[in-house]
């Protein structure tokens, strides 16, 4: 899905978190509540690039070449882990008498310095596993500016951020309280919902409640 996908979303606790929800949680949980939880979204160039890059792959369908079946907006889910989407593209590769899922996830730009597009993927593999019954160890992220794809294996610290990711999303979802901005403020300048979310305002009114219950503290001692 795209980093957009949730913008229309209303997560109820009982159903299934977005695997879209999942790239937003590891870039900014504050993020993944404001638009999955609290239902605030705000387009800017990333995102509208992000949209029109997802347009062809958003079309159901399927073929075959050189051996490999090609699924492009495969509905996948984990009933088993409460997570479910749609994955861009799988591609089916015989392997003895089965196929093992390799899904590739189309992003904007090019590849970034944190991981959330690859716990992103990783909970495609989970979710793939799950349905197929059969490992799935590797998948891409193909980036529209390099056009290149970086495949990523999902080895046991992947999985490890991905399931992680996963208990911390659903408790936000379950206690319904929007966590506080991340402390990586570079990341709020590229974010589409930066002035909605407002960072430093919420940051200054934790720092000013943090202040008051410190010096309340304080002065019962001092008596």
């Amino acid at each position: 899905m795209t980093e957009d996908d949730g913008a229309n979303s209303q997560v109820d606790e009982r159903e299934p978190i977005p695997l879209s929800a999942l790239q937003h949680a590891v870039y900014c949980l504050r993020q993944a509540a404001l638009i999955h939880l609290e239902r605030l979204w705000e387009e800017n160039r990333f995102t509208a690039e992000g949209h029109v890059l997802h347009v062809a792959a958003d079309k159901p369908g399927g073929r075959r070449a050189r051996g490999v079946r090609r699924v492009t907006a495969l509905a996948i889910g984990s009933p088993r882990l409460g997570i479910a989407g749609v994955a861009d593209l799988v591609e089916f590769r015989a392997e003895g008498d089965h196929e093992i899922a390799f899904p590739v996830e189309y992003k904007r730009g090019k590849p970034k310095p944190h991981r959330a597009d690859e716990v992103q993927l990783c909970a495609q593999a989970l979710c793939l596993e799950d349905m197929t019954g059969h490992a799935v160890p590797a998948g891409a992220l193909f980036y529209a500016e390099t056009k290149r794809r970086v495949e990523v294996a999902f080895d046991n610290d992947l999985r490890t951020l991905t399931l992680s990711t996963i208990e911390a999303l659903r408790d936000v979802f379950a206690s319904r309280v929007t966590p506080l901005p991340t402390q990586q403020r570079s990341r709020c300048r590229a974010c589409s919902l930066a002035g909605l979310c407002k960072p430093e305002i919420a940051g200054r009114a934790v720092r000013d409640w943090r202040r008051r219950t410190v010096d309340r503290m304080l002065a019962g001692e001092s008596r």
